[in-house]
């Protein structure tokens, strides 16, 4: 089993900048994939990025060049690190863990993220 506990949500102007924490505990050796997905009111969870426990990084083309997903291996943490926020990154967050296979993912409990024009 792992636990996932997220922070760093809130509400930023536009314009402005979050930085996202997930702080993994229990099975984590299990863990080979963490990422990060949002999902918006109405619509349908999407990843965002996400960070390989070899450190390659993968994001969704609307982030490309704004966020920036790392790991601290030492802290069992993922971050990500939101800059130039527009209202489209209005959503909820969540900090997900896969499981090596047999695959499973396991979810955080979601942070708010809210961007004011």
């Amino acid at each position: 089993q792992v636990h996932l506990v997220e922070s760093g949500g809130g509400l930023v102007q536009a314009g402005g900048s979050l930085r996202l924490s997930c702080a993994a505990s229990g099975s984590i050796w299990s863990i080979n994939v963490m990422g990060w997905y949002r999902q918006a009111p109405g619509k349908q969870r999407d990843l965002v990025a996400a960070i390989t426990s070899g450190g390659s990084t993968n994001y969704a083309d609307s982030v490309k060049g704004r966020f920036t997903i790392s790991r601290d291996n030492a802290k069992n943490t993922v971050f990500l690190q939101m800059n130039s926020l527009n209202s489209e990154d209005t959503a909820v967050y969540y900090c997900n863990a896969r499981r090596r296979p047999p695959v499973l993912d396991y979810w955080g409990q979601g942070t708010q993220v809210t961007v004011s024009s």
